[in-house]
């Protein structure tokens, strides 16, 4: 059995400080020509939220927030996974794997933690409580980042099994969004035995063609944002999936570039007013650019696309035999309806539409993130 090894997560001063000369240093763009995002990330805007960064923003203060969880790491497949861990105080908790995408990372989980850990404290009942497990995938953050290709979803998914084994736990339920969505899924495709109920706040189906025939107002809607994201949002998807090594260049030479780069899918994918910052705060939005950075992280992230994007699930039989659980929360990219969801998973017993928050919904909103996974999760056993 491989060792399961602490990870102390520290900031390193020389680290800041190359990023701040870097950004003091950067070499700007003219400005665009409209007067909105259509053509990305307003250079007045980049300016600003650049100078805070080189000047304001506290890499090891926010560091620090994370640190307050045990963090290890320890070898799969001979790389390197990074995930914390929180136990529960409750003898009833039951092991709850949570999986970040892209643009994210474990950062996105930091409200939710002890909620879904302690729920006494937090307004929830103790046979809420869980032993809560946050992997950074691989290729992201404070994992290693693969040398070889084949760090596909489905391995992906066989690592977190193994990983879950390895903690001794040998029945657990699975949470994601983004391509953590996609992980989820497919831990519940491959079936191994151990996982037992899985809940995903994103949904990764087309409905089938009987559905474009008549539409609901609710596939309408999904139909439409779909074809917005097709036609508007799919520039960064295809540049990653195609050739991931070309735009890391930049990502690991330019922090203004890994910066534009995550903020504005922020803007794009979160539930705001106009403005990103109505969503996340400035210094959240700062913590996943920063982590990305400072792990160099821009193209090891991207080639998860070039992995696994359009066929994730190669291989496997597309049914899902075990509970499942999905929540539609009303900003996400595509808000697909439950309809879309119920014929890939066989046994969905649960779905939810909260009211407010988009594509990184554990960030956006956790209370309401926290509330679905309990909502979730009471419906199952392990």
């Amino acid at each position: 059995m491989s060792e399961i090894k602490p990870l102390t997560l520290t900031a390193d001063a020389s680290a800041v400080a190359d990023l701040r000369e870097r950004l003091a240093k950067t070499r700007w763009p003219e400005q665009e020509t409209v007067e909105d995002w259509s053509q990305g990330v307003p250079l007045g805007y980049t300016q600003q939220l650049a100078d805070y960064w080189r000047t304001e923003y506290d890499w090891q203060n926010r560091l620090a927030k994370l640190a307050v969880f045990d963090h290890f790491t320890t070898e799969i497949e001979g790389l390197d996974i990074h995930f914390l861990h929180k136990r529960s105080a409750e003898p009833g908790a039951r092991p709850l794997i949570l999986t970040h995408g892209w643009p994210g990372s474990v950062f996105e989980f930091l409200e939710v933690i002890e909620p879904l850990v302690d729920p006494v404290s937090h307004g929830g009942r103790a046979e809420d409580a869980f032993h809560v497990i946050c992997p950074s995938l691989p290729g992201f953050g404070f994992s290693g980042k693969p040398t070889e290709a084949g760090w596909g979803v489905m391995k992906i998914a066989a690592a977190w099994n193994t990983l879950m084994e390895r903690l001794g736990y040998e029945r657990y339920f699975a949470q994601g969004g983004e391509w953590g969505s996609v992980v989820t899924a497919a831990i519940g495709y491959q079936n191994l035995g151990q996982c037992t109920g899985l809940h995903v706040n994103m949904l990764v189906a087309m409905p089938p063609p009987e559905f474009f025939a008549n539409p609901s107002p609710e596939d309408q809607e999904a139909l439409i944002a779909a074809q917005y994201h097709q036609d508007q949002g799919m520039a960064y998807a295809n540049q990653q999936r195609t050739r991931p090594q070309t735009m890391g260049y930049g990502l690991a030479d330019s922090p203004v570039a890994q910066l534009s780069w995550i903020v504005e899918k922020i803007w794009a994918w979160t539930d705001n007013d106009g403005h990103p910052e109505s969503a996340i705060s400035r210094d959240e939005m700062l913590d996943t650019v920063t982590l990305y950075w400072m792990t160099g992280s821009g193209s090891s992230s991207a080639k998860l696309y070039w992995e696994s994007f359009g066929n994730p699930f190669e291989g496997a039989d597309l049914s899902i035999k075990i509970p499942v659980g999905y929540s539609k929360f009303p900003k996400e990219i595509v808000p697909a309806p439950k309809s879309w969801a119920e014929p890939f998973f066989e046994n969905l017993i649960y779905y939810g539409e909260p009211e407010k928050g988009g594509h990184f919904a554990a960030l956006e909103q956790p209370n309401l993130f926290v509330r679905e996974v309990r909502s979730c999760f009471s419906e199952m056993s392990l």
